[in-house]
């Protein structure tokens, strides 16, 4: 079946893989911005089905450190590595504090 077909058929936003033969969701990209407060300031695109790993992998790349030295805050709260950014409530707009290891 065509993709369309699907989403007209189900009426929902899951469409059934043939190939994966599991259930695939389409989300919207969010925009998070992750400030160290000594001058860098990047804005990210990514899924809310990233995890917080994929997320740093992603600021390394624009701002070139290892994404293991990476420590992501808001407030006291560090945020760990496998955990997805919907699974933390993470949406579009959220700011990042960036603390270097």
């Amino acid at each position: 079946m065509h993709l369309t077909t699907l989403c007209l058929r189900f009426k929902v936003k899951k469409v059934k893989s043939e190939f994966l033969g599991k259930a695939l969701f389409f989300y919207k990209m969010i925009e998070i911005t992750v400030n160290d407060r000594l001058g860098k300031k990047v804005r990210i695109k990514c899924n809310p089905t990233d995890t917080i790993g994929d997320l740093k992998k992603l600021v390394s790349a624009q701002i070139g450190t290892r994404w293991d030295k990476l420590i992501l805050k808001k407030w006291y709260t560090t945020y760990k590595d496998h955990i997805s950014l919907q699974d933390y409530e993470i949406h579009d707009g959220f700011n990042f504090e960036l603390y270097y290891q």
